[in-house]
């Protein structure tokens, strides 16, 4: 990995800190992104310190926010001249219904909007990769999914499981439908599973008794560590190169949910998202 330019969202915890040190640790030039300033800091000290590597640095990116993912991929943009690897994996968790500066439901535009609209802003910047990657880290919460297109904020009736479920689901279909239409050879994307994993994300902006329930969930699950390894396998390996558009588990590639391979719901989502993103043509980016 010397010499290659790769990007983690959500790198400062959990799954995205394991991805984001194995990453460092291959020699690879580095970017943590996140929401919080104090908490990224800390990070990249840490995966510098761990390391030994040096080429580690911060970009504080609220994906809750398209204006703020804007900024951000600007900014990277005058870093570097081509990325290599980019690892969507910064999610979030609500019990209540909230919604973003946007609009938008804030599961379902961080956990998925984001990816969309972050990946399509540093396009340029993939095409200039000999070959470029991007990993999209989902859950087999999406075989629970459904896309509720006439209410994607689920201002009808919500529930924290529903919605996170339907956000994964567009983790899948995007990786798809992305593969299905994109340009360029050179641009493989994937989808993965990481598994329960001991984390912190339903602890947060949660209800009490939903914080308790995932306290005793998580205590089945595997460590941050094993739940990076398919995401590091996808952005490192030389035997991952070139299997674009697949759902991934344990470092192999699975079937994902019956829904998943709904072409017109991708491509309504797709059409869908680029409204949301005030997008006219993905592949097109000024």
């Amino acid at each position: 990995m010397n010499g290659k330019n790769c990007i983690v969202t959500g790198g400062n915890s959990g799954i995205g800190f394991e991805t984001a040190l194995a990453i460092a640790k291959k020699g690879a030039n580095l970017i943590i992104v996140s929401r919080n300033r104090e908490k990224g800091e800390k990070a990249v000290n840490e995966v510098k310190e761990q390391s030994g590597n040096e080429n580690v640095s911060l970009q504080v990116v609220d994906m809750g926010s398209q204006n703020s993912i804007h900024s951000g991929a600007e900014a990277i943009s005058k870093l570097w001249d081509k990325i290599d690897v980019l690892v969507n994996n910064a999610g979030t968790w609500f019990s209540k219904r909230v919604l973003t500066e946007d609009g938008v439901e804030t599961q379902f535009a961080v956990n998925h909007l984001a990816y969309f609209l972050f990946t399509r802003q540093l396009l340029p910047l993939l095409r200039k990769a000999s070959e470029a990657r991007v990993v999209n880290v989902a859950s087999d919460s999406h075989f629970q999914g459904k896309m509720h297109f006439e209410d994607l904020s689920l201002e009808g009736k919500y529930h924290g499981l529903k919605a996170y479920a339907q956000s994964k689901l567009g983790n899948v279909l995007f990786a798809y439908e992305f593969d299905r239409r994109k340009p360029d050879d050179n641009i493989s994307i994937y989808a993965v599973q990481p598994g329960l994993v001991k984390t912190d994300i339903g602890l947060k902006h949660t209800f009490s008794i939903h914080g308790l329930v995932w306290k005793l969930r998580r205590m089945g699950g595997v460590s941050p560590a094993e739940g990076a390894a398919t995401s590091i396998y996808l952005a490192t390996s030389p035997e991952a190169a070139g299997k674009s558009g697949k759902y991934w588990d344990k470092c192999e590639p699975k079937s994902s949910s019956k829904r998943s391979y709904n072409k017109e719901d991708a491509e309504r989502l797709w059409d869908i998202s680029c409204k949301l993103c005030d997008i006219d043509d993905y592949f097109q980016v000024r």
